[in-house]
């Protein structure tokens, strides 16, 4: 990854061509725009994600799921949760339809979804363990290497493998994959 993809690895956007076309110091001129427009555009959010996880501390869950199911993007959700503590958002992770919390997991970072899943109901836990492997595959390994012993003899559990250590040679993931391989 060389130094601009590398600035720009948060957008999580491929970094269009024309931009590696750019001289360096072109190149640092576009990623410092691109971070003062962002910036800019989401100046206030953090605040009202916090003021959000305040007020739905008083509201039921029967109330909030649906409304937040309905209304709510996913990166949205996630930008709340993220202000909240772990137990209240562990309370909503529990409640919230699989589909909906797995989109909602793919913005938040994997140590606290490491956290949040370590807390959950073991049943809500282990059914989201066996969606994202299933579909989201490399979402589920980056979380895993951040869960407790408890957890990731869970993911080990309903993990499958790959057979031989030659598809893994270069995997970014072989150190957990070799941990779970262990444990089953």
């Amino acid at each position: 990854m060389n130094e601009l993809e590398h600035a720009l690895k948060w957008t999580k956007q491929p970094v269009p061509e024309v931009l590696h076309e750019l001289h360096p110091t072109q190149q640092k001129k576009v990623i410092t725009y691109i971070e003062n427009l962002v910036s800019s555009k989401t100046d206030g959010l953090e605040e009202l994600y916090h003021a959000i996880s305040m007020i739905v501390k008083y509201i039921p869950h029967f109330v909030v799921i649906p409304l937040m199911v309905e209304h709510i993007k996913p990166q949205i959700a996630a930008g709340v949760c993220k202000k909240m503590s772990v137990d209240q958002a562990t309370g909503y992770a529990n409640d919230l339809p699989l589909e909906y919390f797995s989109r909602v997991s793919h913005h938040i970072e994997n140590t606290l979804m490491a956290e949040i899943l370590g807390k959950m109901k073991k049943h809500r836990a282990q059914k989201f363990i066996h969606h994202e492997l299933q579909h989201h595959l490399l979402h589920m390994l980056d979380i895993t290497e951040h869960l407790d012993e408890r957890m990731l003899a869970v993911v080990a559990k309903l993990v499958t493998l790959p057979e031989h250590d030659d598809d893994l040679v270069n995997h970014p993931h072989k150190e957990i994959i070799d941990k779970l391989r262990n444990m089953q």
